[in-house]
């Protein structure tokens, strides 16, 4: 085996940049003092009224400019700043990266006041042609945009001088983890030698908050935010939704020591399953996300007792929790027990699209800082997940490997190992 390539033969893939923006603030180290602190990003809707919402809570980034621009704007601007700080760090040009770019973002809706826009005026009773007929006397460019799926990576892409076709994904929560997961294997054929993979959402919205209550899946406990998103306990209700990015810079080990870049951490393995059981509901078995991490690790060519920490998906809803601890003690057996695993979302929400690559960044992080986020809000444990969740306090650990999962609605499941340096 060659010095540089995996146990399949295959380029190792290191990571060179990261970047994060999430309601805990803006940039790595602002993020990485309040999550090892154990603060909580979660906080009462200002953005838009509330009054007859059953969630009235979110992890919302109010302190960036595009905030009151509408989702597309705000995903832009999310995508754009943890770009940037990546970039930077890798050493990389911010202006003509020459890598592609894997863009996981949230489904695209025209925002509210384009949508009024359109709904005014027409003479035609028919309503689709009416809203044709004002469409075509708006002749807004932008509005005809902000309705494309792919604009916002076409604008980053220009931004930054990527290369070939940008590919926008939305897999739902799994998204995140999913675009890392395509620049890994990009890298791995051969076809680049460096990718650009981000996770950003900022559709956390009246709409958003609806639809999600009427699953049954937000917390409704509005009268203390920063207590709403508790993971594994027995009393939770719900996820939080929230905001935010990540954006990940991947080489080959090879060329990024070549030109002295600082490896920050290795992608040893990628690893999904699909799940056709139900539209946001798990399959009761956790057949599909014991799949995905087994998957993780062949990939990874690591066995489970080489895994030193686990990111959870950890959302805080009843069913989810519960599923997860299923598919963990399946796959590591009693010693699900005595490995640390720990849930982000319990300080900065659930940031959907965006989820996977924050965590996966976080997950880079605690293993370079040697120290492990706690799960706040870890007040009543739930008898039935014994788990080890580093509770409320964080804890200093030498990991070398992390699993990191991503266990999202309509059954897109995605798990990421990662280690602190090549083996």
């Amino acid at each position: 085996m060659a010095r540089f390539e995996d146990h399949l033969g295959r380029p190792v893939v290191a990571v060179t940049g990261i970047g994060v923006v999430t309601s805990l603030g803006k940039g790595k180290a602002e993020n990485w003092a309040a999550l090892t602190a154990g603060k909580s990003g979660i906080h009462p809707i200002t953005r838009f009224p509330v009054d007859h919402l059953s969630t009235r809570i979110a992890g919302m980034v109010d302190f960036l400019p595009s905030s009151s621009k509408g989702a597309s704007a705000l995903t832009y601007e999310l995508a754009e700043t943890a770009a940037i700080e990546a970039i930077e760090e890798s050493g990389l040009s911010r202006d003509d990266f020459g890598g592609p770019l894997f863009l996981a973002s949230p489904p695209v809706e025209l925002d509210w006041h384009d949508r009024l826009a359109l709904y005014k005026g027409g003479a035609n009773p028919d309503t689709s042609q009416r809203l044709l007929e004002v469409a075509r006397a708006q002749n807004s460019l932008e509005m005809f945009d902000t309705s494309q799926f792919g604009f916002i990576a076409d604008r980053l892409a220009d931004r930054f001088g990527t290369t070939g076709l940008p590919i926008t994904l939305s897999t739902a929560c799994a998204s995140g983890a999913t675009a890392i997961q395509l620049g890994v294997e990009a890298i791995r054929r051969g076809e680049c030698d460096r990718a650009l993979a981000i996770g950003a959402d900022g559709s956390a919205t009246a709409e958003a908050l609806i639809r999600f209550n009427l699953l049954s899946a937000l917390s409704t406990s509005n009268e203390v935010p920063e207590k709403a998103s508790k993971p594994f306990s027995k009393d939770r209700d719900g996820f939080v939704l929230a905001e935010g990015s990540a954006a990940l810079v991947l080489e080959p080990l090879e060329t990024a020591l070549a030109r002295g870049a600082t490896i920050l951490g290795i992608l040893r393995g990628c690893g999904e399953k699909a799940d056709d059981f139900h539209r946001t509901r798990s399959k009761p078995d956790g057949s599909p996300a014991i799949a995905a991490v087994k998957a993780a690790l062949a990939d990874a060519g690591l066995s489970e007792d080489e895994i030193d920490y686990i990111n959870a998906h950890g959302t805080s809803t009843p069913e989810n929790d519960k599923m997860e601890h299923l598919s963990l003690s399946t796959v590591f057996g009693e010693r699900i027990a005595r490995i640390p695993i720990s849930s982000n979302k319990s300080m900065i929400g659930h940031t959907l699209s965006a989820a996977g690559a924050i965590e996966a960044a976080f997950s880079l992080m605690t293993m370079r800082e040697g120290v492990i986020p706690p799960t706040i809000n870890y007040d009543n444990p739930d008898p039935a997940i014994p788990l080890d969740v580093v509770p409320n306090v964080k804890r200093e650990a030498n990991l070398r490997t992390v699993l990191s999962n991503s266990f999202g609605f309509g059954g897109q499941n995605t798990c990421l190992v990662m280690a602190r340096e090549p083996v």
